[in-house]
């Protein structure tokens, strides 16, 4: 793709866009806006499905979302609205505020928007969309699977035509699994052609627009054979016309105000982590940069505008986006004809979705979070790579299915903290030797062929000195110390060690101090300038001596080595 000329203002990037806009890009742009809004329209009545709130409420948010990321995204290929996994955690906090008002539920899933919203603003202006780091891929791959089984075993009763009881999605399954006997066979019947036909046409014609081919399918099925009649239920009133400016009930939202902070937290985590790569990936592709923080200020932008619309969370879909770049898009104005052409839906075809069956619904719906969430393969790439990764992974999964969604991205978050707080605090200090006939030294458990010097112990600490690692430093060497009578030197590989804080210098003194008191020269190597300001600030440089400093590994054992032969001829 040729790179497209100018950037445009930070603030409004689709004004520098259109300013060096190519006549050429004209057609792409408005026929994959069109195409994704083809897309967009059946799969956001699912997604308003999962959250519990009236269909168009959906097509409300998708519309905003795609206006407003088109004015301020700086990313050309972006389509920005609703996600499963968006609407997985606004139902979560709906459950768990215990709201069931129809009217209720979409003010209040509307307000964790407008707050997650204004959350995305926050962490822009303070630059600290780094936070997103702590929720990491493991349990955001953990989480968005149990959100979907969760989802999945909510959507089955609308196959059956049957009600279910249950605080958790277990014990929804089974009771569903108790009720099938009295299951309604013509919404059976519904529900399984509708899943035929959506998870058939992926597997035989991938390129096919599902989604909308079952909606059609659905409505046409609908009205010629009376589907109604025969007991099969139906969405019920989707008006005609465009989303009115609405406060959410502030009240409500204060009522909940912790569950409302928790949600717009988890929103902003997996929102933002998600956006920013998407953007990087498209970004790359096409030869452009992007602004990270125009990337967030876009983000909040379109959640507050889907949440003073009455709309529901927003964030990118790479599905959405992908359709988006294949089809020709070269600026935000593919976005903004995907928006007008979402509210061109709502104010001519909207009641046609009145007729729409539930379980054709459902199906949507499972779909949806089946492809786009529950990730078989990333699963299997934890386990083969990284069996705590996987472990984490399963615990977010189990979190989710046993305390809700909300509950499973605080365990996730949690236990990446403790992940995080494990690595930090134990450090690889591996035993160097050298390989033969070289000056090369490298890990002596990797390669037992290495020569590991009997006098001197070379090691290696991976990671920054601080008060979480400088005991565990301090107790490697004493190990050392104590299992080496002969030993007369220790090198010290600083390689790594990329950070010292005040406590970590202090344990350094102490080190030597230790080294000394067992008759042990300890000496330095590869110290990065950075680290040896902080000790020479603490006048550890000065303790030790400046000639137990060396620039590289092989140095320094060669000075221990001389040392030591001066000392035994002296």
């Amino acid at each position: 793709m040729t790179r497209a000329k100018g950037h445009g203002p930070v603030l409004v990037p689709i004004s520098g866009q259109l300013r060096s806009y190519d006549r050429a890009w004209l057609r792409g742009d408005l026929i994959a806006g069109v195409t994704v809004a083809a897309l967009i329209v059946p799969k956001n009545l699912g997604y308003a499905g999962i959250a519990g709130i009236p269909l168009q409420n959906g097509l409300y948010a998708a519309a905003a979302g795609a206006i407003v990321y088109g004015i301020f995204g700086s990313c050309r290929q972006i389509s920005m609205g609703p996600s499963s996994g968006l609407a997985a955690v606004a139902a979560s906090a709906v459950l768990a505020a215990g709201i069931t008002n129809e009217a209720e539920v979409a003010s209040f899933v509307a307000g964790l928007t407008l707050a997650s919203g204004i959350l995305f603003l926050l962490l822009a202006v303070l630059k600290m969309g780094w936070i997103a780091q702590f929720l990491s891929r493991a349990v955001v791959t953990g989480f968005l699977f149990g959100a979907a089984i969760d989802v999945v075993i909510g959507e089955l009763p609308k196959l059956t035509g049957t009600e279910v009881t249950g605080s958790n999605p277990l014990q929804e399954l089974r009771s569903w699994l108790g009720t099938l006997g009295a299951a309604q066979p013509a919404t059976v019947v519904v529900g399984v052609v509708a899943l035929a036909v959506v998870f058939g046409l992926r597997a035989v014609a991938p390129l096919v627009p599902g989604a909308l081919v079952l909606v059609v399918g659905g409505l046409l099925a609908a009205a010629l054979l009376d589907l109604g009649a025969k007991g099969v239920a139906l969405v019920g009133d989707v008006p005609r016309g465009l989303p009115s400016l609405e406060i959410p009930n502030g009240p409500l939202l204060w009522d909940h105000a912790v569950t409302v902070a928790l949600a717009a937290v988890a929103l902003v985590l997996i929102g933002f982590s998600q956006t920013a790569g998407d953007a990087r990936a498209f970004a790359a592709k096409h030869h452009y940069q992007i602004d990270i923080n125009q990337e967030s200020t876009a983000q909040s932008l379109s959640n507050v505008a889907a949440g003073v619309f009455q709309g529901m969370p927003v964030s990118t879909s790479l599905s959405a986006s992908s359709l988006n770049d294949h089809s020709g898009a070269r600026t935000g104005l593919a976005s903004l004809t995907s928006g007008a052409t979402v509210l061109l839906t709502l104010l001519f075809l909207a009641p046609l979705f009145s007729n729409l069956p539930k379980p054709v619904l459902a199906a949507l719906i499972i779909e949806a979070v089946v492809m786009g969430m529950m990730n078989v393969g990333e699963m299997r790439r934890l386990a083969r790579v990284q069996r705590v990764d996987f472990w984490i992974a399963v615990a977010a999964i189990t979190g989710t299915l046993v305390f809700g969604v909300l509950a499973g991205v605080i365990i996730g978050i949690g236990l990446s903290l403790v992940w995080l707080v494990a690595v930090a605090t134990h450090p690889e200090m591996p035993t160097l030797g050298r390989e033969i006939g070289t000056q090369v030294f490298r890990e002596a458990q990797e390669h037992p062929g290495d020569e590991v010097l009997p006098a001197v112990a070379v090691i290696r600490f991976d990671g920054g000195l601080f008060f979480a690692t400088a005991d565990a430093l301090e107790d490697r060497l004493r190990e050392v110390i104590h299992a080496q009578p002969q030993l007369t030197g220790i090198v010290l590989d600083c390689g790594g060690i990329n950070f010292v804080d005040s406590q970590g210098a202090a344990k350094m003194a102490d080190i030597i101090t230790l080294a000394r008191d067992a008759g042990v020269n300890l000496r330095l190597t590869r110290l990065k300038p950075a680290a040896r300001a902080i000790l020479e600030r603490d006048g550890v440089i000065e303790k030790l001596g400046a000639d137990m400093i060396h620039g590289n590994i092989h140095r320094a054992v060669e000075a221990e080595q001389a040392a030591a032969r001066k000392e035994a001829d002296g």
